[in-house]
């Protein structure tokens, strides 16, 4: 028997899932006997299900459903094993799968195939890419006709009000936190700190850094379905839509990297505050791949609604060092340090997708060793910037069709994400705001 069933003799079913490209988790529950069979041999289950809209319905004209007979892929364990799924109330294991051929060749629609080879060109070069993660999310009560703040089990009150790094505001939530702790440790999730934030109910929490790209991804995709699931646990919801509220800021995920060379040395630093060439040569990059990988960062209609100037989320493009209005932030500290955050990204996307976007664009701006525009300073919002693509079908045609965002992904991949997103925009199209965030809260 698996060494983990072993040491959890209280298990009774298991899980396997992999991220479609929408992020959502897709797979199959099984008793707890068949387990040491899947994680030995895998399991099947069509290509098409990695690509499925946010309904989870088939992409219509995909070649991957009636054209090719709906094949199947071949899925078998990640390097993460098996881990438990504390917010079930039965004990259950989750093991995490990714897909390939029946040959062996990944299956590259996957987003932890796209990450994956990604992470391969660093490591060609004799590079590491050092990962962390910041996710905001919304604690909401969505009972009734319309999203409010959870009332606080401590106080019974609900808090209407932004609560910037308020302790209160997580105290009133103290048991909700504290379980979710304890279940980020039991799944090797490294959270960090947790502040409350600006929107109603809003908080975010950091994810440690990690020296492999895959597992930060992994942890980020990993936490969303924790938080989502607790909170439901705790009777109310968690959501990490864009923007479930028109009049506050919404969900954002910023990514922090770094790239060490093969004796650990940080590239980006080369003694002094404003950091190396080879910094300069990714941010320009980043900020050369950021019209073609909007799609990524802002993938669904109400990704959107949070491109709102003065809001905390980044519209034009620019960097800058020390600075949050800008979409590329340097942050200040000691040399060893120097990093490079992306701010644009929304809380609603795929961590495998935006990871790899981030990271292939660098990539590119190292390969191609070019200098960004000087950095900005001051108010990145009122100044006359560059703007990435600020509607949901400018980002689809802007990610089929830019040659920066060809180099970071397989054609497969944008073939179906375009298609995948041509028939969302379709059908949310027919749809009030209300409705959408009925399907948003919950999925992203």
């Amino acid at each position: 028997m698996h060494e983990w069933l072993i040491e959890n003799p209280h298990i009774r079913t298991i899980r396997v899932a992999a991220s479609d490209l929408n992020g959502v988790a897709r797979g199959k529950r099984m008793p707890v006997r068949f387990a040491d069979k899947v994680a030995t041999d895998g399991t099947r289950f069509p290509m098409s299900v990695l690509n499925l809209d946010i309904w989870g319905e088939d992409i219509e004209g995909s070649p991957l459903v009636l054209e090719s007979g709906d094949r199947d892929g071949v899925l078998t364990p990640t390097e993460r094993g098996f881990m438990p799924m504390p917010w079930l109330e039965n004990p259950s294991g989750l093991l995490p799968i990714w897909m390939y051929h029946e040959d062996g060749r990944p299956y590259m629609g996957d987003p932890r195939h796209a990450l994956a080879a990604v992470q391969k060109r660093y490591k060609d070069k004799g590079l590491t890419p050092v990962v962390a993660v910041e996710l905001e999310f919304f604690l909401i009560d969505d009972a009734g006709k319309r999203l409010r703040v959870p009332m606080s089990p401590r106080s019974g009150k609900r808090r209407v009000a932004g609560e910037i790094l308020s302790l209160r505001a997580l105290d009133q939530f103290d048991e909700f936190f504290s379980e979710l702790y304890d279940a980020c440790e039991a799944m090797d999730i490294p959270a960090d700190t947790s502040i409350s934030e600006a929107g109603l109910g809003q908080f975010e929490i950091n994810l440690m850094h990690q020296g492999d790209a895959l597992k930060a991804a992994d942890d980020a995709w990993l936490f969303k379905m924790l938080v989502k699931g607790m909170a439901r646990k705790h009777g109310f919801a968690a959501s990490f839509m864009a923007k479930p509220y028109e009049d506050y800021a919404g969900n954002g995920l910023h990514m922090h990297y770094s790239v060490l060379d093969a004796e650990g040395k940080n590239v980006f630093d080369d003694g002094s505050a404003t950091g190396s060439d080879m910094l300069r040569h990714a941010v320009n990059g980043c900020l050369n791949g950021m019209p073609g990988s909007t799609l990524i960062f802002a993938p669904h209609a109400n990704s959107y609604a949070r491109f709102v100037p003065g809001a905390h989320a980044p519209t034009g493009i620019a960097w800058a060092y020390e600075n949050r209005t800008a979409a590329i932030r340097i942050p200040s500290g000691p040399p060893a340090a120097r990093r490079i955050e992306h701010r644009l990204a929304g809380g609603d996307v795929n961590p495998y997708l935006s990871i790899a976007a981030v990271l292939g664009a660098a990539m590119n701006g190292i390969e191609d060793a070019t200098d960004p525009p000087a950095p900005i300073t001051g108010n990145a919002y009122s100044q006359d910037l560059p703007l990435v693509p600020m509607t949901w079908e400018g980002a689809i045609d802007a990610f089929e069709t830019n040659p920066e965002t060809a180099r970071i992904f397989d054609p497969e991949l944008i073939r179906n994400m375009v298609m995948t997103k041509r028939q969302e925009a379709q059908y949310m199209a027919e749809l009030s705001v209300e409705e959408q965030t009925e399907i948003y809260l919950d999925t992203v």
